[in-house]
């Protein structure tokens, strides 16, 4: 039996319809999957440049970090300075108290030994006068007891007095009491008199 011309032709117009739509839809998933993947990108891009924008916040952070850790460093160094000075400043004030105090012993006993020439105490004193003088030299401590002559020191000669005397006129003539001076500090003016043709 032969097949009817009609429905052969309505077949073919149907398969021909469905091709145009089928390529449609081809185009439109290609399309989409594009898409899809342009927005991916866009995605994957912006990831980085929020990556990017932390990791250089983070190096801000660290550099900051670093350099109030710097400073820090460099005030506690300042500070351990400040407190050697001061300890050393504490303790060289110390020994010049005690060096004050042994100065003021020996010029009693200087005086003492002016006073009793032929009492039978001067071996003692002056050997009790010679042991303080060798502490004073162990702490490095001058006595500034002039020459008659010498011209006057204002830094280290205190004048009592003028008076008139065979030396020349201005230098020193005698000396009333000895000076001290630790570590090219005077702790104690020599005081003195003064030569004048005045006097």
């Amino acid at each position: 039996m032969s097949e009817d011309p009609a429905a052969v032709d309505e077949s073919a117009s149907k398969s021909d319809d469905s091709e145009p739509e089928e390529a449609e839809t081809a185009g439109t998933d290609l399309f989409e999957e594009e898409e899809e993947e342009e927005e991916e990108f866009f995605d994957d891009e912006q990831n980085v440049e929020e990556l990017k924008a932390e990791l250089e916040a983070k190096d801000a952070e660290i550099e900051d970090l670093t350099d109030k850790l710097s400073r820090s460093r460099a005030d506690f160094q300042n500070y351990k300075k400040r407190m050697q000075n001061k300890q050393e400043e504490m303790q060289a004030r110390a020994t010049e108290d005690l060096v004050s105090r042994f100065t003021k012993i020996r010029e009693n006993l200087v005086r003492a030994l002016d006073q009793d020439q032929d009492a039978d105490i001067r071996p003692g004193i002056q050997s009790t006068l010679d042991e303080l003088d060798a502490i004073l030299d162990e702490e490095n401590v001058e006595i500034i007891s002039p020459e008659p002559g010498e011209a006057v020191d204002p830094q280290r000669h205190e004048v009592m007095m003028n008076v008139a005397s065979d030396q020349p006129d201005g230098t020193v003539a005698d000396v009333y009491q000895a000076g001290y001076e630790m570590a090219g500090k005077v702790l104690q003016a020599a005081q003195v008199t003064v030569s004048s043709d005045d006097a």
